[in-house]
């Protein structure tokens, strides 16, 4: 019955993310029909164990008998308990751990690095990734490369690239891959303003929290920008601007990155959801 209960329990966890609209906030919104398919697999596993316990309960003495014949399992109390205690725990987070909304404290926390910061997730062998998105971990050189200058083609014939949720990340990537390639072109982007408060790490930038696969793999990314003359904005302001890429050479980094000389901005709302997803 325990096993049902925790397998039931997952299924009600997935459907609980999928109606809330809680689970963007743990994976990549592309890969959803997985967290389908978990939620469905779980409910005919739970099935299945309901139906075994239904034959135990009715046969329960020569089960019994059986059970300490062929048992290769966990047969001592303490061990099932452990078990089944580390199969609930997801239960518990997912129900019981209320998600946050990230701002501009986390990127203050933690500082940034380029292209990756040396912060850990909780993995150490995932690192979370700030200003640059960094899908080449994925692929072999030779595919990235072919990948990136196949994408590339979508934009570099344009003199006004208008970067949206849906495609964030990929130009976001292809600007710091390629900065010559976009240099004097205008973009337009929304995000939320950053200054940063660190004097290794001075200047005003406009992020946006993506996930590349799931929250372990998770960063804030965007831009230097220079805003015009008399205008500031505060951390956390969501705004939408339109500028001119240049690379400008930023001290902490000892190199040039990609930046935007603004021309116009204006306050917006914050959006209701506020990651952006990387497509494949």
């Amino acid at each position: 019955m325990i096993r049902f209960l925790i397998l039931i329990g997952y299924t009600m966890l997935m459907m609980y993310l999928q109606v809330s609209g809680r689970l963007n906030q743990y994976i990549n919104v592309h890969y959803s029909y997985l967290a389908i398919l978990s939620m469905a697999l779980s409910f005919v596993l739970a099935i299945v164990q309901l139906i075994l316990w239904n034959k135990e309960e009715d046969k329960k003495s020569e089960n019994h008998h059986n059970q300490e014949g062929h048992d290769h399992g966990l047969t001592k109390p303490y061990q099932r308990g452990i078990a089944y205690l580390l199969l609930a725990l997801p239960l518990v987070v997912g129900f019981m751990f209320p998600t946050i909304s990230l701002d501009t404290s986390i990127v203050e926390a933690k500082g940034f690095n380029f292209p990756l910061s040396k912060e850990s997730v909780g993995d150490p062998d995932v690192e979370t990734q700030f200003l640059k998105p960094d899908t080449s971990i994925y692929f072999d050189k030779t595919d990235y490369n072919e990948q990136m200058k196949q994408a590339l083609k979508k934009y570099v014939k344009d003199n006004h690239v208008t970067i949206t949720d849906e495609n964030y990340l990929e130009v976001m990537e292809l600007i710091y891959n390629y900065p010559s390639e976009f240099a004097g072109k205008t973009i337009s982007y929304k995000g939320f303003i950053f200054n940063s408060k660190r004097k290794e790490q001075p200047g005003t930038f406009v992020f946006r929290f993506g996930i590349i696969h799931c929250v372990a793999d998770s960063g804030v990314f965007g831009l230097l920008t220079n805003m015009p003359e008399g205008q500031t904005f505060s951390n956390n302001d969501w705004v939408e601007l339109t500028g001119t890429i240049r690379s400008e050479y930023y001290t902490p980094f000892k190199r040039e990155i990609p930046a935007v000389d603004v021309t116009k901005v204006k306050q917006v709302e914050e959006p209701k959801n506020q990651y952006v997803y990387r497509s494949f």
